[in-house]
């Protein structure tokens, strides 16, 4: 599906999630997943975290296809200086839930959105705050046996099973699922990637 004659956006990212955000305003893209791993350095800050491999993954594939405008993404949770990932397995994860548990964290994601032909570039990164209610032994361990916390940033999926689980959000909710569409979409439009409202 193309948007008069522009090829459309690649979007450089395997999340299902992200997809289905793009889905909602029938922005027409295909997914061309990055192979940047996404690897922590020692001492980096979550907001740098986020900007780098966004950035990453963005120009990566770009290369690949230029001519071509690029959407990439990372999203990591953060607490007390401290960067979730996902979970690799059913320790951790739990020990995810119990962390943050009854306690406020911070979502961040970082856009990068760019076209290897074309000079003007445009990234960003979002922060959205979000609290959970306090979570017992049998809610954590129902929650991880439903399979759900391994392949999302901080081991819940906020537009899933895990709705239970917050007590308050404040700033973007898409965020949390993983893109900021208000922020992405504005981005996009600006750089003429999309013509979405005509």
């Amino acid at each position: 599906m193309t948007q008069g004659n522009k090829p459309p956006l690649i979007l450089a990212s395997a999340s299902p999630r992200r997809e289905e955000l793009l889905q909602l305003l029938s922005i027409p893209f295909e997914t061309i997943p990055s192979r940047i791993e996404e690897i922590f350095f020692e001492g980096e800050l979550p907001e740098e975290h986020v900007m780098r491999l966004a950035r990453a993954k963005a120009e990566e594939v770009a290369g690949q296809y230029p001519g071509r405008w690029v959407l990439a993404a990372d999203t990591v949770v953060e607490i007390d200086g401290r960067i979730l990932g996902k979970p690799k397995d059913q320790r951790e994860a739990e020990e995810m839930l119990r962390m943050l548990s009854q306690r406020e964290h911070r979502v961040l994601t970082g856009y990068y959105i760019m076209n290897s032909s074309s000079s003007p570039k445009k990234g960003g990164k979002v922060t959205t705050r979000v609290k959970f209610k306090a979570l017992s032994a049998g809610e954590i361990r129902w929650y991880v046996g439903t399979g759900e916390p391994f392949d999302k940033a901080g081991g819940y999926a906020i537009q899933e099973r895990a709705a239970f689980m917050v007590e308050e959000i404040s700033g973007s909710y898409t965020n949390v699922v993983g893109l900021p569409l208000g922020e992405v979409v504005e981005a996009l439009q600006e750089l003429g990637a999309v013509d979405l409202f005509p």
